[in-house]
C-alpha cells in the first residue's frame, strides 16, 4: 500500500467490553487492497469479536470502523454486506433441506440489488450462472444437486465461502475456513479458496488456528491475546514473537 493510498477496511481504537470481560481494547487494524491478513489467537482472544464489529453482528463501545475510507459503524450486517464486506461462518449458516445449487441460487438472488421476492425466480436473470460458475471454480460440481444435510463437514465449509462471495465483496471475512476440514484436504480446500478469492479481486481476512495454513496463505498476521494486539506483521516475524509463542501457540521455552 502505498503512503496515500486509502485501505479498504480501518478499524481504530475498537473497545468492546461483556461486563468485566474485555473483548476488544483499543484495537486498531488497516487493511490495504489485495492484502491475504489471518488473525490469530487462543479461543476468546478476541478474533471473532473483532470480525463481529465489522460486519456489524456485534457494535462496539468506542472506535471507528470504515470500508474504503467511508464509516460503516452503526450499520446493521445486511447494509455493511451491501456495501461490500461479507463473511463465512465458523459454523457454516446453509439450508440443509435445499440443495448446493439451490443454496446458491438463493445467495445469488439476495445478493441481486432488489433482494429476495416471492414474486421472483431465484435461477433467473444469470444468477443460474453465476451460481455454477463459483461451484465449479470451488471444485464442488460433484455435489451440486445434492441436498446440504448429505454434506460433509468440509464441503459445507466450502460452500458458505462460495456463498460469501455471491456479492462480489471488496472484502470478504473467513472465520476458520479449514475447520471440519481433514487434514488430508486442508490445503487442496484453502487452495481453491484462495484461487476463487483473487478471482474475484477481494482483499481476505481470515481466522486460523492452524499455524502450517497461516504460514502458507497468510502475507500478515495479526495476533490477539485477551482483547489487544499483542503482534501484527510478516508471518515469520509474528510466529517468532516472544508473547506470541507464550500466549497463542504454545511454543515458548
Amino acid at each position: 500500500m502505498t503512503a496515500n493510498a486509502t485501505p479498504v477496511l480501518s478499524a481504530r481504537g475498537l473497545a468492546k467490553s461483556f461486563g468485566a470481560v474485555v473483548a476488544a481494547a483499543d484495537v486498531t487494524i488497516e487493511v490495504p487492497a489485495g492484502q491475504r491478513l489471518c488473525l490469530i489467537g487462543s479461543n476468546g482472544a478476541g478474533k471473532t469479536t473483532f470480525v463481529n464489529m465489522v460486519t456489524g453482528y456485534l457494535k462496539p463501545d468506542g472506535g471507528a470502523i470504515e470500508l474504503d475510507g467511508q464509516p460503516i459503524l452503526g450499520l446493521g450486517p445486511r447494509q455493511i454486506a451491501n456495501k461490500g464486506i461479507c463473511r463465512s461462518f465458523q459454523i457454516p449458516q446453509l439450508c440443509v433441506e435445499l440443495t448446493m445449487r439451490e443454496n446458491m441460487l438463493v445467495a445469488c438472488a439476495a445478493a441481486a440489488p432488489s433482494g429476495l421476492s416471492f414474486w421472483r425466480d431465484p435461477g433467473s436473470d444469470g444468477r443460474r450462472a453465476r451460481a455454477d460458475d463459483l461451484i465449479t471454480r470451488f471444485g464442488l460440481a460433484a455435489f451440486a444437486d445434492r441436498p446440504v444435510s448429505e454434506l460433509p463437514g468440509g464441503v459445507r465449509k466450502l460452500l458458505d465461502i462460495a456463498m460469501a462471495l455471491t456479492r462480489k465483496p471488496r472484502l470478504l471475512l473467513l472465520d476458520e475456513p479449514t475447520s471440519g476440514v481433514s487434514a488430508e484436504e486442508k490445503f487442496p480446500a484453502m487452495d481453491r479458496v484462495m484461487e476463487a478469492i483473487a478471482g474475484e479481486a477481494a482483499t481476505v481476512v481470515f481466522v486460523e488456528h492452524d499455524m502450517d495454513i497461516v504460514r502458507g496463505y497468510a502475507d500478515r498476521v495479526v495476533a490477539f491475546y485477551s482483547g489487544r494486539v499483542i503482534a501484527d506483521g510478516a508471518p515469520d516475524a509474528v510466529l517468532g514473537d516472544g508473547e506470541v509463542k507464550r500466549y497463542v501457540t504454545g511454543d515458548a521455552a
